[in-house]
């Protein structure tokens, strides 16, 4: 589960009709749609005011963006670039949870996120990855996962099941495993890193090579901090969309369909 970025202080969290998170593996780190309602400005409305409000608040934190929300005298404020949450004028008060639009159902805070969290798949280092092709390749994802994350396990056991698919999965190995490095470096070094990758996730046969050739695993890390993935499993698929964590294969069926693959 993903920690609140606010670890430490106590919050009202608002969820209307429910939200589901799903699982991953997470580093003990914190983070240094549709269409648009018709509503006017409130009154007194001061992005800046609201942006050092937040931040005088909460110490560290780094406002990314202020803008109003579709309640009067509430904002949305985007935090570390990774994070919506929602608060008043003075910040006296932050709301930490999914906003919904009755109307429509559409979960507005999510879609928020998925903004933030897209990815274009062709800036994607492709080559600091280990590639599959299924069947005829013909659909892509990516993963950043941790060899010794149990999502990502369970994930690798469901995507070794994807036909039609090329999939790249990114070595990622989170400080919480420490051994995780090592396996990482020494599955790419194997003579062959998907028989190595999928050994180790699926059979659970450790690696044995030594690991000490050029690899790309802190390269994954600096591109995984600069596109803010702080938890494993971490897919992208094709239109760039971000899905966090454990997706079972129906779920990645109807996901690789909504992308056109």
């Amino acid at each position: 589960m993903r920690l609140p970025l606010f670890t430490g202080w106590l919050f009202v969290s608002l969820s209307v009709m429910g939200t589901s998170y799903a699982a991953e593996c997470e580093a003990p780190k914190l983070p240094t749609s549709g269409a648009k309602a018709t509503y006017k400005r409130p009154a007194g409305y001061n992005e800046n005011l609201v942006r050092k409000n937040v931040e005088a608040r909460f110490p560290g934190a780094q406002v990314s963006s202020v803008n109003k929300s579709p309640l009067p005298g509430l904002y949305e404020v985007v935090v570390d670039n990774s994070q919506v949450i929602y608060t008043n004028k003075a910040a006296s008060h932050v709301l930490v949870g999914s906003l919904m639009e009755a109307g429509s159902k559409r979960n507005l805070t999510q879609g928020k996120l998925d903004k933030l969290g897209a990815v274009k798949f062709e800036t994607l280092p492709l080559e600091q990855s280990i590639k599959f092709v299924q069947g005829d390749g013909s659909r892509k994802l990516a993963v950043f996962s941790d060899p010794d994350c149990s999502y990502c396990r369970g994930l690798e056991v469901e995507l070794a099941k994807l036909n039609n698919a090329t999939i790249h999965i990114f070595p990622y190995p989170l400080s919480i495993h420490p051994d995780a490095d090592d396996k990482s470096k020494q599955i790419w070094c194997s003579a062959d890193p998907a028989k190595a990758w999928r050994d180790l996730l699926i059979g659970g046969k450790a690696p044995t090579g030594k690991g000490d050739c050029a690899n790309p695993v802190a390269a994954n890390l600096a591109f995984g901090e600069q596109i803010n993935i702080r938890g494993t499993p971490a897919i992208f698929l094709a239109n760039g969309k971000r899905v966090p964590g454990m997706v079972p294969l129906d779920k990645l069926e109807s996901l690789l369909t909504s992308t056109g693959n």
